[in-house]
């Protein structure tokens, strides 16, 4: 399906305690340098018509008045971890201006952990005012939100399956140390790739920044950018003169246009 041009904007680029981390005195946390500030790693996706968001962190509030999101369609998760899940209740703004329903999108391990997390939801009784969600399980197959078609991509954290997002030539990847060569496939063509690099020492569940280059030149891809970093990969202008050509560090509110 013809996938419609997309902007795309950072609203969060850091790993699960977000950069400057509390209570460290590295240089990073103690950046003046805005593009070392990072919230929680997620995305804004919009066409001309539809507007998704990918994963509500616990910045989520925060994330949506700085881009100034004014309409929101759908909500996509990659996984449950509370960095990428913590911010689901905030989505009742929207319902309160919309008058209807937000449509979610999770996996069926991601569901478990909502109605774990926000059992409140999904009462038969439900309090006034408490988020109102029409739940879409995702599997493997691909699904239209809006206009703009989704390709669900698993990738493996550690032992968790983990939902990347390909939107036309742009790809989404986040929180993995490891991708089948079958969900590679569908990778491959992309124009765009954006990818996790939390460091540059190994991680049990994460790529490291040599990883994520060495997997974007294996899946060659022309435009890659990088997020979910951790304060221990360094100073975003020191690292960026590390990077070869065609990859760039991700940052907060960094906007990216699709053809």
């Amino acid at each position: 399906m013809f996938c419609p041009p997309l902007t795309i904007t950072f609203l969060g680029t850091g790993t699960s305690g977000g950069v400057p981390m509390i209570a460290c005195d590295c240089e990073v946390c103690e950046s003046i340098d805005e593009k070392d500030q990072r919230f929680r790693s997620s995305i804004l996706v919009e066409s001309d018509t539809t507007t998704i968001v990918i994963d509500t962190t616990p910045d989520f509030r925060s994330q949506m008045l700085n881009a100034k999101v004014k309409k929101l369609d759908a909500v996509l998760f990659t996984h449950p971890h509370k960095d990428h899940v913590a911010g689901l209740d905030d989505i009742k703004a929207f319902n309160y201006f919309r008058q209807q329903p937000l449509d979610v999108y999770a996996n069926d391990l991601t569901q478990l952990a909502l109605k774990k997390e926000f059992s409140y939801i999904f009462e038969v009784n439900k309090y006034p005012g408490v988020p109102e969600i029409n739940l879409h399980t995702i599997d493997n197959a691909p699904f239209v939100v809006g206009d703009i078609p989704v390709i669900p991509i698993y990738v493996w954290h550690l032992k968790m399956p983990v939902l990347g997002f390909r939107f036309g030539n742009f790809t989404y990847i986040t929180d993995a140390n490891r991708i089948d060569v079958s969900e590679m496939q569908k990778i491959m063509g992309s124009d765009i790739l954006v990818l996790n690099a939390l460091r540059k020492e190994k991680h049990i569940s994460h790529f490291t920044l040599s990883e994520a280059i060495e997997k974007v030149n294996e899946l060659k891809i022309p435009n890659a950018y990088f997020t979910h970093i951790s304060h221990q990969l360094g100073k975003h202008e020191a690292v960026k003169k590390e990077l070869p050509k065609g990859i760039q560090l991700a940052h907060d509110g960094l906007v990216i246009k699709t053809k």
